[in-house]
């Protein structure tokens, strides 16, 4: 169970982003071994090609790095679409529905779905970060769980944490360009709902009576090492080798994945797009890279 809270930062980016919003240069080139983040695509009457990156949604930052490719490939794109329009997350107009969102249904409570000791061990974990639990008690459990400081720095509790999303954000408004997104940020605070709350609550108790620091260190310094080695398939292979993960694999990536092909499509026949999405989504073969090829794409990875 240790190792499902740090997977979603591979394609699950509003575990940081409503949270947020409230309080090694390569030189350019084909990818000889196929492993990239990086991929370019051509085919089906495109003008210009068209841009896939695949993101870890929050690093630290001494393991933080765009290589040169990816920076020409940004500067020949005219739109820049991530999951979700980011942009819009800044509007306090959008931020307000999905955080009630953030609330479960028919005023179930985590007393509700927890054993009286296990309670009580949750609200003395969040009470010991300055968080009541008549606070919390509504709040759906999987949005407690990314409340947990520890998660975001395992083992590095000192070092500062840089987002891919922000930061390509960032270059795309200093550059002027249109942003856009693959999916509303209200469907991905939908998932939430989707998952069982009981099962949810499990995955809470578990994170409060485990140490992330500790027992999931080794694994996140795994994925971060996957990352960094541009390993898609090998960070995928970890996606499908988590029980709690493979549970919900349709839900939380094919599904996501196979709808968004159709917008992926119709943005690259309009303009040349760079597409950062989590990298979890482009492996294996319901990886967007695969269905894009499968739609009669030319996909080549590049470093």
């Amino acid at each position: 169970m240790k190792s499902v809270f740090k997977r979603p930062l591979l394609f699950f980016p509003l575990f940081f982003i409503v949270l947020q919003a409230l309080t090694a240069q390569t030189s350019g080139g084909v990818s000889a071994d196929g492993r990239s983040l990086l991929w370019e695509i051509k085919g089906k009457s495109l003008s210009k090609p068209s841009y896939l990156y695949g993101t870890i949604h929050l690093i630290g930052k001494s393991d933080f790095f765009i290589t040169e490719a990816t920076e020409k490939a940004f500067g020949e794109t005219q739109r820049v679409a991530f999951e979700i329009d980011l942009e819009e997350m800044g509007d306090f107009s959008t931020l307000m529905p999905l955080l009630m969102q953030s609330f479960m249904k028919n005023d179930t409570t985590l007393s509700d779905l927890l054993l009286p000791e296990e309670y009580s061990a949750v609200k003395a974990h969040f009470g010991k970060l300055g968080l009541p639990m008549f606070l919390l008690d509504r709040i759906k459990p999987m949005f407690l769980t990314a409340l947990d400081p520890r998660l975001w720095r395992p083992g590095e509790a000192e070092e500062e944490t840089v987002s891919y999303e922000i930061e390509f954000l960032r270059m795309a408004q200093e550059a002027d360009k249109p942003i856009d997104g693959l999916e509303t940020a209200a469907f991905q605070m939908s998932m939430f709902d989707s998952i069982p709350y009981r099962v949810q609550a499990r995955m809470l108790v578990d994170m409060v009576k485990g140490n992330p620091e500790e027992a999931g260190n080794q694994e996140f310094q795994q994925m971060v090492e996957l990352y960094k080695n541009q390993d898609i398939e090998g960070m995928q292979g970890m996606l499908g080798a988590d029980k709690e993960i493979a549970a919900f694999e349709n839900l939380l990536l094919v599904n996501r994945n196979r709808k968004w092909i159709p917008i992926m499509e119709k943005m690259m026949s309009e303009k040349p797009t760079f597409f950062a999405v989590g990298a979890g989504h482009l492996g294996g073969p319901q990886g967007v890279v695969q269905l894009l090829r499968d739609s009669g794409y030319s996909l080549t990875p590049l470093k």
